[in-house]
């Protein structure tokens, strides 16, 4: 069957991409789904910074590939050996597609799946094939979902089953930027309740890490971010201190703050620098926690001795330790329950076609999430 999707055919092209067009909308063929696969009509889809790092180049995908990887949508058809989702179900997709057999999945560590992590690179689903073509060449998926894409076929694997009442621009957050910010929050770090906790870098992700703290009852959160109209929604959401970080007293101002440093701190912001603040700006004894997916190439220069001598931990944080299945529905009934408005992080709302003047606000960082529907 033929689908309208968003192709790219080359990285690095010039902003603005509204010029550019790396995106472009064409006809793709989709194939029906095979041995535990599922194919969904997409509702809606996120824009991410994991997206824009493959259209400028920070990270390698194989082309041509549909980009997208946050959205929800609605079970169309399901394919052989597939029989705890029917048509009509509603889903979340989910773009770490764990097997459940390798050893990370069988230790409860899904994210790390290593069928998944091979599949991903490879621009597959997880069973190493490719059901996305033009004129009868391949197509890859982008990390097992290519939500911008009218239909996608994925494992059903990548598929979470939600309440059909969550609406579907909502329901698409959790794929993502909450499974991320709130996860690295709850599952990477577990932050107790009355920590000081920090957050850098206040996009999508970084907001849901704002939420999560606010969630898990930290008695301080302070947001740090270069933007004041960020700053300020953070402190709409919960954030009890805001600092600018743009300024030459920034760590300090943390400190104070924090009376030393805060206990946990988290990057969200995929820049080295952000990293290396935030690292400063812990606690003796604290847990810087990142979940930013800088450039390969960029290097973070720390002193080693702090390790020991503060007894200071640096973790990463993929996909928010989350097991989807899991935290997916419990996250959702948090925001239902009042306890995660992540709602109020949307923006912008898109068709397909304006998705290049919507990776331009998000490098410009004048969005939070732009959402693409699809009627």
């Amino acid at each position: 069957m033929g689908i309208k999707a968003a192709v790219l055919r080359e990285a690095g092209l010039p902003r603005p991409y509204a010029q550019s067009r790396p995106l472009d909308i064409v006809e793709v063929g989709l194939a029906p789904p095979g041995l535990g696969e599922v194919r969904v009509r997409i509702k809606a889809a996120g824009l991410c910074h994991s997206d824009l790092s493959v259209i400028n180049g920070d990270r390698f995908r194989p082309t041509p590939i549909v980009l997208g990887h946050e959205a929800a949508g609605v079970v169309e058809e399901a394919g052989i050996d597939v029989a705890d989702l029917v048509p009509g179900d509603h889903v979340v997709l989910v773009f770490v597609p764990s097997c459940g057999c390798c050893v990370p999945c069988a230790s409860g560590r899904p994210a790390l799946c290593e069928p998944a992590a091979k599949a991903n690179n490879s621009g597959t689903l997880l069973r190493g094939d490719r059901r996305l073509s033009i004129k009868c060449e391949p197509v890859n998926h982008h990390i097992g979902v290519s939500a911008f894409a009218e239909q996608v076929v994925v494992s059903r694997e990548s598929c979470v089953k939600i309440d059909s009442a969550i609406p579907f621009a909502h329901a698409a957050l959790f794929g993502c930027a909450v499974l991320t910010g709130v996860g690295a929050v709850v599952n990477t770090a577990k932050v107790p309740a009355g920590s000081s906790v920090a957050v850098a870098g206040l996009g999508g992700v970084g907001l849901c890490s704002v939420l999560g703290a606010v969630a898990s009852g930290a008695r301080q959160v302070i947001a740090v971010d270069l933007s004041d109209q960020k700053l300020a929604l953070a402190r709409e959401l919960g954030a009890t201190h805001t600092v600018n970080a743009a300024s030459q007293t920034a760590i300090e101002e943390i400190k104070e703050l924090s009376g030393g440093g805060a206990e946990f701190f988290f990057e969200m912001a995929g820049a080295v620098p952000a990293l290396e603040l935030a690292y400063a700006a812990t606690a003796r004894g604290g847990t810087t926690v990142t979940a930013g997916l800088p450039h390969p190439d960029r290097r973070l220069s720390i002193p080693a001795i702090s390790l020991v001598a503060e007894e200071r931990t640096l973790k990463g944080s993929y996909i928010g330790t989350c097991v989807p299945r899991r935290d997916v529905p419990n996250f959702i009934t948090l925001f239902r329950n009042g306890r995660l408005p992540v709602d109020r992080l949307l923006t912008h709302t898109l068709s397909l076609e304006q998705i290049n003047m919507g990776f331009d606000r998000l490098h410009d960082g004048t969005a939070i999430r732009q959402i693409i529907t699809f009627d």
